[in-house]
Parts: C-alpha cells; structure tokens; sequence
C-alpha cells in the first residue's frame, strides 16, 4: 500500500458503465470539458482504489449491479491512509442506492439521477477532483510533517549521542584534572619535604661544623694529657673523656650524612656481595627469634656508593627491623636493577640508571603522621635512651649524598620497607683499600697553624709542638699572609671556613707565589671539595683530629714535598 499519493497530479478520472455506449458518451461529455479520464474494467477500477493513482471513479448503476460488494469493501479498507476515494453514481430516478447499506456507509459517493444535464456531471466530476486534490495536499503536507518528525527524532538522538559522548569526555577530562591535581599536590609535598630537609640539613651541617671544632679542641687536649701523665687516674678519666668525645664525634658525623656534607669514599660496588658479605653479623644483630631471607638479583649493576657507609646504614636499617619487631618475624633484604625510577621518587633523582637495596620487615609498620617524619633527624618513637632520631635521617642523607635517595613505604600493623636507590656504575668494583701505613717520627720543620678559631688554634699548635716541630700560627688569612712576608715555613696548615680571607683564597695567593710550598687544610666540614677544586681528599684533615693522624699526614706531606724538585723551605712574600 502507497503511503503517499502520487506526484502526477489527481490522475484521470475512472469511468466504469458497462451497458451501451454510456461509457464513451461520459468520456466523450468529460473530455470536451478538459478533464483526463479513461474508460476502466472493474479490475482496474479495484486497483487504482487500492493504489490511490486515480482522481476518483464515474460509475452507472448497471455497473453497481455488478460489482462484487465483498471485493468493493475490501479494495477501500485497503485504501491509503490518506485516500477517500470519490464516487460520482449516475442513477435511474428512484434507483441511487447501492445495495449495501454498509458499503455506502464507506464510500465517498456522490449520486446523480439520470436523465441529466451534462453541466451537473462536469460539476460533480470536477467537485470529486477538487477533493481529490486537497487530500493529495493534505497526505504531502502530512508526509513532509511525518519526515520531518522522523529528522527530528534521529537529530534527538543524535544530540542525546553526542551530549552522552560529551559528557563522558568531561568525565573523563574531570577525573584527568583531579589526578594531576592530586599528582601536583603530592609533588608539592614531596617539594616542601625536601625544601624541609634541606633548610634542616643546612642547620645540622651548621651545627655539626662547630661541634666539630668544638671537639678538636677537647680531643687534642685529651690526646696531649694522655701523653704528657703517668698518674693512672688520670689517664683513666681522660680515656673516658676521650671516649665520650668520640661518641660526640660520631654524632656529628650523623648529623653531617643527613646534611649531605659527610665525606663519602664513592666506588663502585656489588650491593650482592655487601649483602652476603654481612650475612653472619646481620645474623649476630637481629637474633635467633628473626628470620632473615635474602633476593639478591642475580644481575645485578654495580652501584656508586661508599662501601663502608653502606654496610652501615644495612645494619642500622635491619637494628630498626629488629626492634619493630619484638616478639620475631621476618626480615627481608632484596636487590634489583632499575632501568627507570618510580614516580613517587623521580622527582628527586637525575635521569638515568639505578640499584635498590629494600630492606622489608613485617613487623609493627607506622602511621602516616609518624611516617610523613620518619627522615627527620632526632625524630624517633623509640623509648628514651633507646634511640637518638639519627639512623634514618642518617640513611637519607648518605643516599642523596651518593647521588641517589630513599623512601619508606609503612603501615600499621603490616610492617615496612626501606629502599634505597643508588647510581648505576659501569665502572669495576674497586679493590679493597691497603691498611694506611704507620707514621714515621717527625722531622724538625717548622709549620704555619691558620684558624679562626683560639681554641682549636692554640690545640693544632700544642699538637704540632708534641710532635717535634716548629710553630707559627695566625687568627686568620690575612694576618697568616703578614707573617710569610718574613717568616719561612715548611708546611702551611689552613682552616677552610674562616673570616675575610677563606682558606681556599689563602692558599690560591700563596700558590701563587710558592706553588711547591705543601698546604694542608682542616675542617669541620667532610665535604669540602664544595669550597674549591684543589681540596681533594689527600690534602685535607678532618676535625675532630688525633695525634697520630696528624703525624702521619704531615709526615706524608715532607716526604713528598721532598721526593719532588729540590727541597724548598723558604718562603718570603715578593
């Protein structure tokens, strides 16, 4: 069935009588007043009411006494929607019914009696076509309606489609903004974190450095009193005063890790074989009621650290391990290679290559706001005198010192991991280092003591007196420049932080002038090669300062001063 009419007009119109000549003489009357029509079979008449193609139908009443009235009804249910297919009935007087009260109930019909005029058929006719007409107009207006009712619907759904899509895109642009907002905040934390230890760092390096000169002055005076007694109690206070300033001196050496200004011996190293190499005093240290279980990669990179602080710090973490976990447990140290370092500490580490030792325990573990202060130096949950608050901010500092850093990832209840993350080296282990050699007697010479400090000045020089040499000494550069304008020295001994004149600056002008003229410096700071290039390991002395180092690095120093062009020992400002 047609749901639209056809686009040629109303059609011809449909002439049905099949007595006589009636059928021709109609066509004939219709065609002399410019109305398209066509003589039909009943067949056809039935098609083109189905198929809507025909203005309407003129039909005789000999016609209605033949047609099928089953097939009739039939042929106009079919109908299109739009269509009401119109009749115009030529009659006998008395005779316009069409013999089924049903049938006329469905038909559009409009009857004429015959004998009659043939301006009241052109009339009906062309009145039918009208009809016909406005119900192919109001069928295309309501086509276009229905069409544009079925845009309509797919534009609805289109938009709903695209306002679902967009909405997803905004979800997911909205759950991209709060990841990286909750990723810059994290960054910012871990800036302020570091921005913290830092500012800390830099105050308990501060701090350190005058501990330290506070201690050479107490450990070179105990070191004379100790060579200058006999008295047994005497010596046996002093020894202990001794002990105790060492203690102090190892303090100050924790502070000076975590400030990163602690002196480090960096080689490369196998972490494996540290590892394996502490098994039995890992053992001895934590007891028989923990288990210790070992990951070693077994490719592992060499790592750029400092062997000795590293065995330290394994120990120091497996000593936390232990007391975190009192009634035993498990520890477990493990070794892997890290091509790309993690997010949560990439911020800290320059691009490259790393090795990480973790040392994990599943013991007590800690909450956030003990974790958030974990690294924080004389920061501890231990019980008083259990604990200093030193031996994991000592870890953070030798790790960023090394170049690499540390992380702990705890909770409570589930216990802790400690990794530390160290350089990639592809440099061979270096063998272990020979014993350092005893030092001769002194020779007589005569050495230049330069310090700010009195105590420590007066201290250096009783030392260098107890030794067998000559002393001269200055309260700074400018006054120590004074005196070598008349004075001849065989060996200068320099503070390096000092007033006015450093005494990096004071051995530049007098290199400048004596260039083979040995100069050693002293620190409270390990680190100094921060101060000038030319302050290399070999020609520094780390305060706090015992005798015998002092003899034996100033005997290291003649010796080679000696062993060089000629023995020069005068030195007089041109």
């Amino acid at each position: 069935m047609s749901a639209r009419p056809p686009a040629d007009g109303a059609g011809p119109l449909l002439i049905l009588a099949p007595v006589g000549r009636d059928a021709s003489v109609i066509a004939q009357l219709l065609r002399s007043a410019a109305i398209e029509c066509e003589i039909v079979s009943t067949d056809t008449l039935f098609e083109a009411i189905v198929d809507g193609s025909a203005a309407g139908a003129v039909i005789t009443d000999d016609a209605v006494a033949r047609i099928d009235a089953a097939r009739l009804r039939d042929a106009i249910e079919r109908q299109p929607p739009w269509s009401d297919f119109p009749f115009v009935l030529l009659a006998r007087r008395g005779e316009t019914r069409l013999g089924s009260r049903a049938i006329e109930e469905l038909i559009n019909v409009t009857a004429l009696e015959r004998p009659l005029h043939p301006a009241n058929l052109i009339s009906a006719v062309r009145s039918a076509r009208r009809g016909r007409e406005r119900q192919r107009l109001a069928a295309d207006y309501l086509a276009e309606r229905e069409a544009a009712e079925a845009r309509l619907r797919e534009l609805a759904a289109t938009l709903e489609q695209k306002v679902d899509e967009r909405t997803r895109d905004l979800a997911a642009a909205n759950e991209r903004l709060i990841a990286e907002i909750s990723e810059r905040e994290r960054a910012e934390a871990r800036l302020i974190q570091a921005q913290k230890m830092e500012a800390v760092g830099q105050l308990t390096g501060g701090i350190a450095h005058d501990f330290n000169n506070l201690l050479t002055a107490v450990v070179g005076s105990l070191d004379l009193l100790l060579r200058r007694t006999d008295d047994e109690k005497v010596v046996r206070l002093a020894r202990n005063a001794l002990q105790a300033a060492e203690r102090g001196a190892k303090l100050t050496a924790q502070l000076l890790a975590f400030s990163r200004r602690q002196r480090l011996s960096p080689t490369a190293v196998d972490p494996n074989k540290v590892v394996s190499g502490m098994a039995d005093l890992l053992a001895r240290a934590i007891g028989t009621h923990i288990s210790i279980e070992m990951r070693l990669a077994p490719d592992l990179w060499r790592a750029l650290a400092d062997p000795t602080q590293l065995e330290v710090m394994i120990l120091n973490l497996a000593i936390n391990a232990r007391d975190a976990m009192p009634a035993g447990g498990r520890l477990r140290i493990e070794t892997r290679n890290v091509a790309k370092p993690p997010p949560a500490v990439a911020a800290e580490l320059s691009p490259g290559e790393y090795v990480a030792l973790a040392v994990t325990d599943n013991g007590s573990g800690m909450p956030p706001e003990i974790l958030a202060r974990a690294f924080e130096p004389f920061f501890t949950t231990k019980d008083r005198g259990k604990g200093t608050g030193l031996g994991l901010a000592q870890l953070y500092g030798f790790a960023r010192q090394s170049g690499g850093t540390a992380r702990i990832e705890s909770e409570l209840g589930s216990g802790t991991t400690v990794t530390i993350y160290l350089p990639r080296t592809r440099a061979e282990a270096a063998p272990a280092p020979s014993p350092l050699a005893e030092a001769r007697a002194a020779s007589a010479a005569r050495v230049l003591v330069v310090d700010d400090d009195e105590g420590v000045r007066q201290v250096a020089a009783a030392i260098f007196e107890e030794l067998g040499y000559d002393v001269l000494i200055a309260a700074g550069g400018g006054e120590a420049l004074r005196l070598l304008e008349t004075e001849t020295v065989d060996i200068l001994i320099t503070d390096i932080v000092m007033p006015e004149i450093t005494g990096v600056e004071l051995a530049r002008q007098v290199r400048a002038i004596a260039p083979r003229l040995p100069i050693l410096f002293a620190s409270g700071y390990a680190d100094v090669k921060t101060f000038g290039h030319e302050l290399g390991d070999e020609t520094v002395l780390r305060k706090p300062f015992r005798i015998a180092e002092v003899a034996a690095r100033i005997r290291e120093m003649l010796d080679g001063r000696e062993e060089g062009e000629g023995n020069v020992v005068e030195f007089r400002r041109r």
